[in-house]
């Protein structure tokens, strides 16, 4: 099965979950399943409140990890290069010593997105600061922090192809990566 634009975020997910994705899509119901799984949203809607989020979290699950200097929602980041967020080292010669700040970006969409899809990306980019490589050790920190990771990581994806095809809603149906 070829894949359509629209499944331009499911890439690498099994042809099945693409045509469950695609019927919802032709029935008009994926923005409406999200919404109803999907309810809250959250009100981290400013940088000092994201700051405050993120460190929330790195304080409870990651206190021993390098601190982080700053946090920030940014409108650069580009969704089309699948960048929600980044995690940098920001290195700065201060004097005759070389200093490492670390900072945690997120794609401003994220200031509107459901509260489970901000603590997915942010638990991401916090697993970061300890495993610099997408390998079992890092998705393991993820899960440690997140125990839907994977799922929250799949529907955010359903939410970014919603939001692109300006689908919203209040329906059912059942998806589910692991099916």
């Amino acid at each position: 099965m070829a894949d359509t634009p629209a499944l331009k975020y499911l890439a690498g997910y099994p042809a099945h979950l693409h045509a469950q994705v695609q019927q919802l899509i032709d029935e008009g119901r994926l923005g409406a399943y999200l919404a109803q799984r999907y309810p809250d949203t959250h009100e981290v809607r400013t940088d000092g409140a994201l700051y405050d989020y993120v460190m929330a979290l790195k304080e409870r699950f990651m206190r021993q990890s390098a601190p982080i200097a700053k946090v920030a929602y940014d409108n650069r980041l580009q969704l089309l290069q699948q960048a929600l967020g980044t995690h940098t080292r920001v290195s700065r010669v201060q004097g005759g010593q070389l200093k490492a700040k670390r900072e945690i970006r997120i794609a401003s969409v994220f200031r509107q997105a459901p509260a489970a899809f901000l603590r997915m990306i942010v638990v991401h980019e916090l697993a970061h600061l300890k495993e610099r490589e997408h390998g079992k050790a890092f998705y393991a920190l993820c899960e440690h922090m997140e125990p839907a990771y994977h799922q929250l990581e799949f529907d955010l994806r359903l939410w970014l192809t919603a939001r692109e095809l300006g689908e919203t809603g209040a329906a059912s149906a059942g998806l589910s990566p692991a099916a």
